[in-house]
Formats: C-alpha cells, sequence, structure tokens
C-alpha cells in the first residue's frame, strides 16, 4: 500500500531553518510528481510547492518563493523541503502528497521565540 511518512518538523526560531523529508513507497515514485501543503490552526490547507517527476520542473506558493526549496531524490524515494528564513506565519502541519491523492500524516513545524 501506499505509504507517504514525514520527517524533520520542530520548533525553530524565527529567521531558521529546517529541512522536511518524506519518505515515500508503495507506487513507483519516480514517475509521480509530488507536493508539499501546510495547514495552520483554523485555515485551510494550502500549497506550498510542488516538483515534476524528474525534478527539473517546480512550483512555489507566492508565499514562500524564495526562502523554500524543493527538490527529490529518486534513488532513495524520497522528496525534501528545504525551509529558511523561516516566519512565525510559516507555523503549520506540513504534509506531502503524491499526484495520486495519497497523503502523509503530516509533520509539525512551529516557529517561534
Amino acid at each position: 500500500q501506499v505509504q507517504l511518512v514525514e520527517s524533520g518538523g520542530g520548533l525553530v526560531e524565527p529567521g531558521g531553518s529546517l529541512r522536511l523529508s518524506c519518505a515515500a513507497s508503495g507506487f513507483t515514485f519516480s514517475r509521480v510528481p509530488m507536493s508539499w501543503y501546510r495547514q495552520a490552526p483554523g485555515k485551510e490547507r494550502e500549497f506550498v510547492a510542488s516538483i515534476a517527476s524528474t525534478g527539473r520542473y517546480t512550483n512555489y506558493a507566492d508565499s514562500v518563493k524564495g526562502r523554500f526549496t524543493i527538490s527529490r531524490d529518486n534513488g532513495k524515494n524520497t522528496v525534501y523541503l528545504q525551509m529558511s528564513s523561516l516566519k512565525p506565519e510559516d507555523t503549520a502541519v506540513y504534509y506531502c502528497k503524491n499526484s495520486l491523492n495519497d497523503w502523509g500524516q503530516g509533520t509539525q513545524v512551529t516557529v517561534s521565540s
């Protein structure tokens, strides 16, 4: 069965960095575009970033453009989200999703001093 397992979340001060990982199994990872979404308390889940199956093309929400970088390692069946210059408004549960509409369980990111 499909599994998407996020890791790397935690508490970080404003201006800090974190790298999230999403380990995938149960499907042909190298053929499937991947995305990151997030959901802040009391808000709807929103798109953060996406990456094509080859990794050649990426797309970002305006709110994270220039601060976050999505990447993937098809040899490790893993997609990453490198987050820098973090702001309190980046606080949310971060989810990875494949283009087959499978979701991970999420990892909490809290940006606070």
